[in-house]
């Protein structure tokens, strides 16, 4: 797997900066609104000289993303205020979060507290249930208490995207498994 661009140098950081720059552009041209930009894994933060590389590497593309009114959603492992802390200088016009209902019960982070911290910049929620410092699991089976994060995402108005990020079918039913999952969620919604 290839290191993000602020994880590299020369050459190799100024190729991937033009992918980006071209997958913003082919994003424009069809109308995604929405690139999730993942901190996590392979691609996160470990260092400030890769947190000002990420900066200084996004301020040359941003011009494309106000051209083509495209935001990218970072996705991070960061506790809330840290992540609080590392959204608040980027412009909300082209930047917020991906909140990853999942990945912060494995965290063990408070939903309430996170979305306190941050979440007006909320612009995309993943659906997912995770054990804590485990994997993906069925939604209801994992440390993820979706029905009171829904609650603390409509106590701050809240109306944007919600995508499944579910875990798959054991029997191969996706499709039933994936109906199921979108049912309760809009259960859990009312």
């Amino acid at each position: 797997m290839q290191a993000p661009f602020f994880k590299v140098t020369g050459k190799a950081r100024e190729s991937l900066l033009l992918d980006l720059k071209n997958i913003i552009t082919s994003c424009g041209l069809l109308g995604v609104e929405f690139i999730v930009f993942p901190l996590v894994d392979n691609g996160r933060l470990e260092n400030s000289e890769q947190e000002k590389s990420l900066m200084d590497g996004l301020s040359l593309i941003e011009p494309d993303l106000r051209n083509y009114s495209i935001k990218i959603v970072f996705e991070s492992d960061f506790p809330p205020d840290r992540l609080k802390d590392f959204i608040d200088p980027f412009p909300s016009d082209n930047y917020g979060i991906n909140y990853d209902i999942g990945n912060s019960a494995a965290m063990d982070f408070d939903p309430k507290e996170e979305i306190k911290a941050y979440g007006q910049r909320i612009l995309n929620v993943h659906v997912k249930d995770r054990l804590l410092h485990g994997t993906t699991v069925p939604l209801g089976q994992g440390n993820a208490d979706i029905p009171k994060v829904l609650e603390e995402l409509d106590s701050i108005g809240y109306n944007k995207i919600f995508i499944l990020q579910t875990a798959r079918a054991v029997d191969d039913n996706h499709a039933g498994v994936l109906s199921q999952f979108r049912n309760q969620v809009i259960e859990w919604i009312k």
